[in-house]
């Protein structure tokens, strides 16, 4: 048995055996994630507890074609301080440096970022490699990785091949993997499987377990571009995936769910499927993201009504 281990996963040589082995009982997932939303109810204290954590796992996003220097700066001021400052005060955190998990943008905006979160310790992280289509010559995208790195994003949100899924050519998608990892060099790696178009959540599982044997940092749900993002059953599948791949090598490897978590009813029960099926140990910023550009003005709000009794109106909660 591989004992545990807080450095990087280094990835393992593809095991073609290990993958073709791979099955997903659909309706006992579905059942499964079904329990999440029925049976569990964080209250209270309790829920601004766990909010509050929630708040330090996000990926504030920003990836839109009307993308501005100033706006980026706007988002990032607000990465530094996502709380009003009388909700801390009320909640007696002044004392508390409550950041999110990291800001997300374009490479485009990376420079922008990076300048605008000088330190405060909070990362960059650059969508890359022809987001969100990943169709762009292979060439390209390695070259958009370097560069991102270059501007001086600490993670990289690659796009899989979709068609190396679809073809089952699992050598090729490892290689993709391994390669961008490299380009990559001391940057984090996140894969992105945009699930919603992998079909059948065996496939899911299937690339889930090639990425992360060719070394992912994270694996990520989706772009949040796809008709279908992050649903439960997804992210039971891949966190499955990620606990098997734990047990058998000892690395631990995070968990990204993003695109339509805009609720912090929906930030609840993501941290409640990571503290059931992967345990305590990824219940931090460093194992699980949450992809989002709205879910903070909701949690903010939720924090208010705990405060005040009574919730405030979304322009009270200024974003960007």
């Amino acid at each position: 048995m591989p004992t545990d281990s807080e450095a990087r996963n280094p990835g393992i040589p593809l095991d073609m055996g290990w993958v073709r082995a791979t099955t997903v009982n659909l309706s006992a997932t579905q059942r499964r994630a079904s329990t999440l939303t029925a049976r569990r109810s964080v209250k209270k204290e309790w829920q601004a507890a766990w909010l509050l954590r929630a708040i330090t796992m996000i990926d504030l996003t920003t990836l839109a074609g009307d993308d501005t220097p100033g706006k980026v700066r706007r988002l990032c001021a607000k990465a530094r301080q996502p709380l009003r400052a009388d909700l801390l005060q009320a909640l007696a955190l002044e004392e508390l440096d409550i950041t999110v998990g990291a800001v997300c943008v374009y490479h485009q905006r990376v420079a922008d970022a990076v300048a605008a979160l000088r330190g405060s310790g909070i990362p960059v992280a650059a969508v890359s490699t022809g987001f969100p289509a990943g169709l762009s010559p292979f060439a390209q995208r390695i070259e958009e990785i370097r560069q991102s790195v270059a501007a001086g994003a600490e993670e990289i949100d690659i796009v899989i091949s979709r068609e190396h899924v679809l073809r089952g050519d699992w050598q090729a998608l490892y290689d993709e993997v391994r390669a961008m990892r490299r380009a990559c060099g001391g940057a984090h790696i996140k894969t992105i499987l945009a699930t919603g178009e992998l079909g059948p959540l065996w496939q899911v599982a299937q690339a889930s377990k090639v990425c992360l044997m060719a070394g992912a940092d994270f694996i990520k749900t989706s772009t949040g571009k796809e008709a279908v993002n992050a649903t439960l059953e997804v992210g039971l599948t891949m966190t499955r995936e990620i606990r098997a791949y734990h047990e058998r090598t000892g690395y631990r490897v995070g968990f990204k769910p993003a695109g339509g978590i805009r609720s912090a009813k929906d930030a609840l029960n993501w941290l409640i499927l990571i503290k059931e099926e992967l345990g305590d140990a990824w219940l931090n910023q460093r194992l699980f993201r949450f992809g989002a550009s709205g879910l903070l003005t909701d949690i903010e709000r939720q924090l208010s009504h705990f405060v005040s009794g009574r919730y405030a109106a979304r322009h009270h909660m200024p974003m960007a």
